[in-house]
């Protein structure tokens, strides 16, 4: 009887917590696409090309 007690109450817990990993995976994909379209991406290959070719 004991144990029924305890997880009832910790019935909405769960779905809480999965509220807010969603929230934040959408805020992360939020900034990487405002990153992405920033011209991050373009920069970032640029530079990698140029330092794998021997250029600073």
């Amino acid at each position: 009887m004991r144990r029924i007690r305890s997880f009832a109450s910790e019935k909405g817990q769960t779905t809480a917590e999965y509220a807010l990993v969603l929230m934040g995976a959408g805020a992360l994909a939020f900034l990487l696409i405002a990153w992405a379209q920033g011209g991050a991406i373009e920069d970032l290959f640029d530079k990698s090309i140029k330092f794998l070719m021997g250029g600073k």
